[in-house]
């Protein structure tokens, strides 16, 4: 356990001199989701892992809870889940965003890590925040995993892709999301291709 800024995380340390793997968990999930992982993924060189508890508690039921980066409208979204919609945050600059990416760099900034080393990932929103995080650091980063992830504030990250072209990155998206639609998947793929990550 480790406190980096304003945010609580677990950290998995392998070797100093190895890359760090940054994963964000999703809405309603915490620091602990994304943990195993560490354990299933063997790359041929060790990586170091730190997983980030989410800044705000959200509700589950009676007597549970989880985090989020930001506030969802989860009315707004069971209504569309009803009509069959996927909610599309393309042209959207999601509300609390500014103060995940703001607590998010904080906690980067007190690891030491050079940015080329830092690989930043995520589950769906943490995925956004990854994505977010990777277009506006001051440097290029190592990676970017986006795990059902979903494109968003398109106008403002269109006008910063061209500064990661060679980017790697990993992305996956089940077609059965109700929420975060394969086809806003398939649309943010493109967008990252078109602007030279790889």
């Amino acid at each position: 356990m480790r406190r980096l800024g304003n945010i609580q995380c677990l950290e998995k340390n392998m070797d100093d001199a190895a890359p760090w793997v940054i994963l964000f968990h999703g809405y309603g999930a915490d620091m602990h989701d994304l943990t195993s992982l560490a354990e299933l993924i063997h790359p041929k060189k060790p990586l170091n892992w730190l997983f980030p508890n989410g800044l705000d508690q959200v509700p589950l039921g009676v007597g549970y809870s989880g985090r989020a980066w930001w506030p969802i409208d989860v009315a707004k979204l069971n209504e569309m889940m009803v009509r069959g919609d996927n909610f599309t945050f393309s042209g959207i600059i999601p509300e609390g965003l500014a103060r995940a990416r703001t607590e998010a760099f904080r906690l980067i900034e007190q690891m030491k890590i050079p940015w080329n080393n830092l690989i930043l990932g995520g589950f769906s929103q943490g995925a956004m925040l990854s994505l977010d995080l990777a277009m506006r650091a001051p440097e290029t980063p190592r990676g970017l995993i986006l795990l059902s992830g979903t494109m968003h504030s398109e106008p403002e990250l269109k006008d910063l892709i061209h500064k990661r072209a060679g980017l790697k990155y990993f992305q996956s998206h089940g077609k059965q999301d109700t929420v975060l639609g394969f086809k806003q998947a398939q649309q943010m793929e493109t967008f990252l291709s078109q602007g030279g990550l790889k």
